[in-house]
């Protein structure tokens, strides 16, 4: 047996379903220790497009995606989809081949310190120089990369280590225990939110990935208090409750906006920082906070918690109902805004513009997917639109990139989504320039018999960047560009393809897109005057008295 042999046992002592990558010269040991794994190797078109893959692997599983490159170009590549990963929580490991050891003290083909490179953009990283290492390695990169707040690690192995004699045994798997919250702090927290006479509950993907929903659900019903969640803790209380007060984030004022203007207290729950900035929400940190997480709060001005409720989710929010009483308290001023939210949402249901205006292109995509259904937004303008008006019952069945905001995400990540849920529909939303990052996984997919339908949000140009130009400086410059006819390239590659021609003509295309065995692309024209529309809106956004 040899280190990549041994590397590929503890792969799969890990219960390691999938690896995504490219092969290359310095990564053929492991690839022939795949050749008789249990573990389903899957060749992508670029590095990229696999990092995105095993993010969105880890981001819906809890366990942490394979991503597998050679060294140089192949690692760089992967950079963008390992960083996406460890900024927006998501268990990866990221696997790099190497020049051998023998070749690094002098200046070699390929070569980069990828240990150095992949420093700062994982939570861990080492090389193997000695094969006898390897369990320990892989072991405590797993455990690294699925523990709270879960992120990515990298493995670095060079080819003659790689082809080494190795002797060893996968190490065990050490269960996590659960941890509490202390009384003391449960107590404080109750009494804290006893005594508001407004509060607001703010909550993250922490409590998705804690798998916290019923508890969140149950806390605030009882002690009706509404909800406000950020772009990644969509679902994790159903958007039809009636205290549910959907998203926040955009970076203009929405009508939560007034929720945070007249809370006395806000509750965040499995809330972190890179998800929604708090000095937006608590400028000049005068809001009160509690503080329910996983972890203790991070550091932040704007940020600093009147007490930390540290331990399992669930069971604080239990334990802080068990203690709490709003008995006779009126109802939050946060209850008040739900009206003005849903009627802002339902305003577009029969809208008829042509080419589509964006909340209407949302409003039917979610009439027609069910609750179970997966979206996976990429970046561009159509996420902010996603982050605000497409609404989950349940969690992880909407994802966004986030903390890194990475576009090209949208079809790798639908790929990963539909490997995990086979039986569900899984759309890709992305813009024209999203799409053209890495509509080559397209292929990828359809060599895997992996059918989802991918919707381009259809305007020419990258859209986000001229509705900020526009706000800042009146008019717009080098943000457009030409288009291939999508839907005759997808039927060159094998696909099938669509083309919206009025704004009755979504749904019935979305509905055929979603029936198709093979993957999909629907061409749908947009309107992004409504982005300057909506900006004009927010400034005047009057909260309710």
């Amino acid at each position: 047996m040899n280190t990549a042999e041994l590397l590929v046992k503890c792969l799969e002592n890990e219960g390691v379903e999938y690896i995504f990558g490219l092969p290359g010269e310095e990564n053929l040991q492991v690839l022939e220790a795949l050749r008789d794994s249990s573990i389903q190797f899957i060749t992508t078109r670029h590095e990229q497009g696999a990092a995105f893959m095993a993010d969105v692997y880890g981001r819906l599983t809890g366990r942490a995606g394979v991503c597998l490159s050679t060294l140089g170009p192949g690692a760089t590549n992967l950079m963008t989809g390992v960083a996406d990963a460890n900024l927006d929580g998501a268990p990866l490991v990221a696997i790099t081949g190497q020049v051998g050891t023998d070749r690094m003290h002098i200046e070699s083909h390929q070569y980069l310190d990828l240990v150095a490179m992949f420093n700062p953009v994982t939570k861990w990283n080492s090389q193997i120089v000695r094969p006898s290492n390897t369990p320990e390695i892989v072991r405590r990169a797993f455990k690294r990369a699925q523990t709270e707040k879960p992120g990515a690690v990298h493995i670095d192995l060079p080819e003659n280590i790689a082809a080494m004699p190795a002797e060893g045994m996968p190490l065990q798997q050490d269960s996590l225990k659960r941890s509490f919250a202390s009384p003391r702090n449960l107590e404080q927290a109750a009494e804290i939110i006893s005594q508001a006479t407004n509060p607001l509950i703010l909550v993250g993907n922490g409590a998705i990935r804690a798998n916290a929903s019923e508890a969140l659900t149950q806390f605030a019903t009882e002690l009706n208090i509404p909800v406000a969640n950020t772009f990644m803790g969509k679902g994790v209380i159903r958007y039809t409750h009636p205290l549910a007060l959907w998203t926040v984030g955009l970076q203009q004022r929405d009508y939560i906006s007034c929720g945070f203007d007249r809370t006395d207290l806000v509750i965040a729950v499995g809330y972190d920082l890179i998800e929604f900035s708090p000095k937006k929400w608590n400028p000049d940190g005068t809001i009160p906070i509690v503080h329910v997480g996983a972890e203790p709060a991070e550091i932040d001005s704007s940020y600093i918690p009147k007490t930390e409720v540290v331990g399992d989710i669930s069971d604080s929010l239990i334990e802080i109902l068990r203690r709490a009483d709003r008995q006779g308290k009126p109802d939050p001023y946060g209850v008040e805004l739900r009206p003005q939210i849903r009627a802002d949402y339902e305003e577009y249901a029969k809208d008829e513009h042509f080419p589509l205006r964006p909340q209407k292109l949302i409003y039917d995509l979610r009439e027609v997917l069910a609750s179970e259904d997966i979206v996976i937004s990429d970046v561009g303008a159509h996420k902010m639109w996603m982050a605000r008006h497409y609404h989950c019952d349940r969690p992880n069945t909407c994802l966004i990139s986030n903390g890194f905001a990475a576009m090209g995400i949208a079809i790798p990540g639908a790929l990963a989504a539909k490997l995990v849920y086979p039986d569900r529909h899984v759309v890709a939303v992305t813009g024209d320039g999203g799409f053209m990052i890495n509509m080559q996984e397209l292929e990828t997919a359809l060599r895997l018999g992996v059918a989802f339908t991918t919707i381009i949000f259809n305007d020419g140009g990258y859209g986000l960047i001229e509705w900020k130009q526009q706000q800042y400086y009146g008019e717009a410059s080098f943000i457009k560009f030409g288009n291939p006819d999508f839907v005759r390239l997808a039927e060159s590659m094998g696909l099938k393809g669509y083309r919206v021609e009025s704004s009755a003509d979504f749904m019935p295309c979305l509905k055929t897109a979603l029936a198709q065995d093979v993957p999909t692309i629907v061409d749908c024209p947009i309107d992004y005057k409504e982005n300057l529309m909506f900006s004009q809106k927010s400034g005047e956004i009057a909260c309710i008295n």
